[in-house]
């Protein structure tokens, strides 16, 4: 099975899958506790409007996609904050118009744009390997930061309001927490595509969730199950010859499925037990 990495483009494919599971799985964690799992959807379906940009004026991809993504999360972040705009609202406002806007430009391109199709369902195999140290410099930035203020990002999550009084600076977790997940979001596109990236930032936490009861032990299973189905997914896609960021989500849905089903088969037999003890109890 490993003979399969002996090819360049084979191991550029597991190290960027690699990554892209970590970080992904890492920032799922933070998007579902912070319900900001249709922010992540939003700035995943926008990174659209900047890849269509950058195709129009032949610019970087990657470098054009995530200014795009931030601006776009910053002002989805602002006119949820101080605007009168609800959250939802503001997702939706922007996705919209980042989306008509991407349509708009490729018809401009007025050329076949054979990348378009990579961008929005993933090809892994065709991730380089400057793609790779992007990803891999990125990786280090985001767990550097995430360790280095752990205590008060877990404080921000579950408590805004007493952590802002606290005296913890809320407003530059809750704008570093949209950059970070605009920049992952838009590295992650070629490899699941702007389609499926959102499964990948809402699955794992969603999982782990259903087993792990503390914050510690869900963020480390959360990013167990994003590499184990990033891995996985990508060995399977390649014998089965199936585009590889729809197998890693089918795979993600499928852990899903079967811990969902191990928790409800254990409530049972220990509801069943506590009862049985009740029972024999005097």
């Amino acid at each position: 099975m490993l003979t399969i990495f002996k090819y360049q483009f084979m191991q550029n494919a597991l190290i960027a899958g690699l990554l892209v599971g970590m970080l992904c799985s890492m920032l799922s964690l933070f998007v579902v506790l912070r319900r900001m799992a249709f922010i992540g959807e939003g700035i995943a379906h926008a990174a659209f409007g900047g890849i269509a940009f950058a195709l129009l004026f032949n610019l970087n991809l990657l470098l054009t996609a995530n200014i795009f993504c931030i601006i776009l999360a910053v002002l989805i972040g602002f006119t949820s904050k101080k605007g009168k705009l609800s959250e939802d609202s503001s997702i939706g406002l922007f996705l919209t118009t980042s989306m008509a806007l991407g349509v708009i430009l490729l018809k401009l391109r007025k050329e076949y744009t054979s990348e378009v199709y990579g961008y929005l369902f993933g090809n892994i195999l065709a991730v380089s390997r400057s793609d790779v140290i992007g990803l891999l410099i990125l990786s280090v930035l985001v767990v550097a930061f995430i360790v280095y203020f752990y205590k008060q990002i877990q404080y921000f999550i579950f408590d805004e309001d007493m952590a802002k009084v606290a005296g913890i600076p809320v407003k530059f977790f809750y704008y570093s927490l949209l950059v970070i997940l605009a920049m992952v979001i838009v590295m992650s596109v070629q490899v699941v595509g702007v389609i499926l990236v959102s499964a990948l930032i809402i699955i794992p936490a969603t999982v782990s969730l259903l087993v792990a009861k503390r914050f510690t032990p869900a963020l480390i299973l959360s990013v167990i199950i994003g590499i184990f189905s990033t891995f996985s997914g990508l060995i399977t896609s390649y014998y089965a010859k199936l585009p590889s960021g729809a197998v890693i989500v089918i795979t993600l849905f499928l852990i899903f499925v079967v811990v969902l089903s191990g928790k409800k088969v254990y409530d049972v037999i220990n509801r069943k037990k506590q009862e049985a003890e009740g029972q024999e109890a005097p």
